[in-house]
């Protein structure tokens, strides 16, 4: 076949074509420091990237989740404590008035302080965060007490949320648990009725106290055991998102120094081709009219 000067120019075009395209190539990875730009520059890195974008995008979402869960978690945590705090002073108050030698009067003081305790109280009973209350189940949007402590709507339902896949924590606790559904105070007016009253058994309600304190230390009891099973789901959730990290940084990141070897390589054989092909393409009669 005779090789004609149309067929070395067009060759030696289509190949300086093809150079500069590979060239263009490493110096788009270099810039943005991916393998790939687009999805047609490789279909599989491309499939396999958004499949691990998904599973970080998830991992990130349950983090988020957590940070839900905390406030919840830190939030009753604090009530709680309050809680006991304030049971801690009625007993002390109990033990007080138990004593013979207090008189009538003094047992009117005891029972004033006890009645601030017992509104104290009922505040804790309808703590609301972020306008949710959080002693009162999936009812969020209700107080589960009135001003006296009779219960209004009370819902015992788990508030849930999904903190790993498959994994779902109850995030709240019950009033039935705390404060019995409202049976916490009436032992209170009971206890408050026999101070102003001076008559009844006070270290009966010395006892009931005892009993409210147990269960509310036993619901935080609880809700510690919740605490720390969260700590270990999050320290999964960070190790997840620093495998999932590294493997899309594998995935789709350019090895630099690979990357400026195979640029200077395409350099050296581009130069080679341009030096050949002005060598080999004949001298046209435009060249020697000059």
């Amino acid at each position: 076949m005779r090789v004609t000067q149309n067929m070395l120019s067009t060759n030696m075009l289509k190949n300086l074509s093809n150079s500069y395209s590979e060239m263009g190539k490493y110096m788009e990875q270099l810039n943005t420091g991916k393998k790939i730009n687009k999805p047609s520059d490789d279909p599989v890195v491309a499939m396999n990237g958004m499949g691990y974008r998904s599973e970080l995008a998830q991992v990130e979402q349950f983090k988020r989740n957590t940070n839900e869960v905390h406030n919840w978690f830190d939030n009753t945590d604090a009530a709680l404590d309050q809680a006991t705090q304030a049971m801690q002073r009625l007993r002390e108050l109990a033990v007080q008035a138990s004593n013979d030698t207090y008189d009538a009067s003094e047992r009117q003081n005891i029972a004033a302080e006890a009645k601030q305790i017992k509104l104290d109280l009922i505040d804790i009973a309808n703590t609301q965060v972020n306008d949710k209350y959080i002693f009162n189940g999936t009812n969020t949007n209700e107080a589960p007490f009135d001003g006296n402590g009779d219960p209004i709507n009370i819902m015992n339902s788990n508030v849930e949320i999904e903190v790993a896949k498959g994994t779902v924590l109850n995030v709240n606790v019950s009033a039935e648990a705390v404060f019995g559904s409202g049976a916490l105070f009436d032992r209170i007016d009971n206890f408050i009725t026999k101070l102003e009253t001076n008559t009844g058994d006070i270290a009966a309600s010395l006892g009931e106290i005892d009993d409210d304190i147990d269960n509310i230390i036993n619901a935080r009891a609880d809700l510690g055991a919740r605490m720390n099973r969260l700590e270990l789901v999050e320290n999964r959730l960070d190790q997840q998102e620093v495998i999932a990290t590294q493997t899309m940084s594998k995935n789709e990141d350019i090895d630099y120094a690979k990357v400026i070897t195979q640029l200077i390589t395409q350099e050296s054989i581009h130069r080679a081709a341009l030096s050949s092909g002005s060598r080999i393409i004949q001298p046209t009669l435009v060249d020697f009219l000059r």
